[in-house]
């Protein structure tokens, strides 16, 4: 398996997406810097996206979003998951539903 190492720090992103701006080419920074030129390139299409220069995929804020929003699902489903068991043992335990008759 490859080796992985930390992300890039916001900054050293911006640094490069500036110098690509200034006419750099990806390749020539790939070159000098560590980071891969489609690494690069990559950290181009999101600072265009995060400005409106691009439509063609979520901005950061969006991808977060969308994150939180799945992480945020996840917890629920299993949340409810726990609550209809839950509800079924009560409900056996008692005696109001007859063992079976739930699929919960």
């Amino acid at each position: 398996m490859g080796r992985t190492r930390p992300p890039y720090p916001p900054e050293f992103r911006r640094q490069m997406v500036e110098l690509v701006r200034a006419g750099r080419s990806p390749e020539e920074l790939a070159r000098e810097f560590e980071p891969s030129a489609q690494s690069i390139r990559n950290w181009l299409y999101q600072a265009d996206r995060d400005e409106g220069l691009r439509d063609d995929g979520l901005t950061s804020a969006e991808k977060a979003e969308l994150s939180r929003l799945r992480r945020e699902n996840r917890q629920l489903r299993t949340e409810r998951e726990i609550l209809a068991k839950a509800a079924a043992w009560f409900a056996r335990e008692t005696g109001s539903v007859p063992d079976g008759s739930s699929n919960s």
